[in-house]
C-alpha cells in the first residue's frame, strides 16, 4: 500500500456521498419522528460511522461493526425474502407498504447497506478490538434510557410516528408488552444475550477475518541500536 493510500484510506467520494446522505436522513427523521428516534441502535451505528470516515479511527467503525452486523443481517435477509415472496421474519414489511412515501423508504434502505460499508471501513482502516467492550457498554446505557425514560410498547403517544419501544425493550410487538417475563427480567435478557449472541460473535470474526489495528499505546517502540552494538557487531 502506498503512502498516499496509507494515509487516506478512504476515498473521498465515500466520505462526501455517504455524509450528504446523513445530512438528508437526519433532519427528514428529526421531523417525523421526533430526536429520541436515534436511540435506535442502527441510528447510533450510522453516527458512529459517520465519525469513522472522518477521523478515520478504527474504533467508531469497529463498534458500529459489531453492534449491528447480525441483526442488519437479518434485515438483509427479510428484504431479499421480501422480494421473492418469502418473507423471513417480517421486519422489512413497511419497506413494501405503498402508504409509506418511496423517500421514505429508500431512506431506511440504510438498513441494507451500513452493514456492507461498515465492514469495508473497518476491512480499510483495521479492526480495533476494544470495539466489543466499547459498542456493549453504549447498548447497556442504550437499553437503559428506552427502558426507563421512553415511551413502551402500547404506550398512548404524543404523535403518530412517536418512537416507543425502543430496541425493543418491552418485547417484540410495539403493540404491547411481552407477557412471557417480568419486564425487568426481559430487559435482563437482553443484557447478557446481545452481547453473548450478536456481539462476541462479530467480535471474534471481525477479529479473525479482518486486518487488527493495534492502538499505538500497545505497539512495541522501535529501539535503535546503540553505537557501541554497532561497533561490537562490526567487529
Amino acid at each position: 500500500m502506498n503512502d498516499q493510500s496509507s494515509s487516506q484510506p478512504i476515498p473521498l467520494w465515500i466520505k462526501l456521498a455517504f455524509t450528504a446522505f446523513v445530512a438528508v436522513l437526519t433532519p427528514y427523521y428529526w421531523r417525523e419522528y421526533g430526536p429520541t428516534n436515534f436511540l435506535y441502535f442502527c441510528d447510533v451505528a450510522l453516527f458512529l460511522a459517520v465519525a469513522a470516515v472522518w477521523t478515520q479511527r478504527p474504533i467508531f467503525a469497529s463498534m458500529a461493526a459489531v453492534g449491528i452486523t447480525i441483526p442488519q443481517l437479518l434485515w438483509q435477509v427479510d428484504f431479499v425474502g421480501q422480494l421473492f415472496g418469502v418473507p423471513a421474519t417480517g421486519m422489512t414489511d413497511y419497506m413494501f407498504d405503498p402508504g409509506i412515501s418511496l423517500f421514505a423508504r429508500g431512506l431506511s434502505f440504510f438498513h441494507f447497506w451500513l452493514p456492507i460499508l461498515l465492514l469495508y471501513l473497518v476491512w480499510r482502516l483495521g479492526y480495533d478490538r476494544r470495539a466489543l467492550l466499547a459498542w456493549t457498554g453504549t447498548a447497556w446505557l442504550l437499553l437503559l434510557i428506552c427502558y426507563f425514560l421512553m415511551p413502551p410498547a402500547g404506550a398512548t403517544l404524543d404523535f403518530p410516528n412517536q418512537p416507543h419501544n425502543i430496541n425493543y425493550v418491552y418485547g417484540m410487538d410495539d403493540t404491547q408488552p411481552q407477557q412471557w417475563m417480568p419486564p425487568q427480567a426481559w430487559l435482563g435478557m437482553l443484557f447478557i444475550g446481545l452481547p453473548a449472541l450478536l456481539y462476541y460473535p462479530t467480535h471474534l470474526a471481525l477479529k479473525t477475518f479482518l486486518p487488527n489495528h493495534l492502538p499505538s499505546k500497545s505497539r512495541k517502540p522501535t529501539v535503535a541500536p546503540s553505537p557501541n552494538a554497532a561497533l561490537s557487531n562490526a567487529s
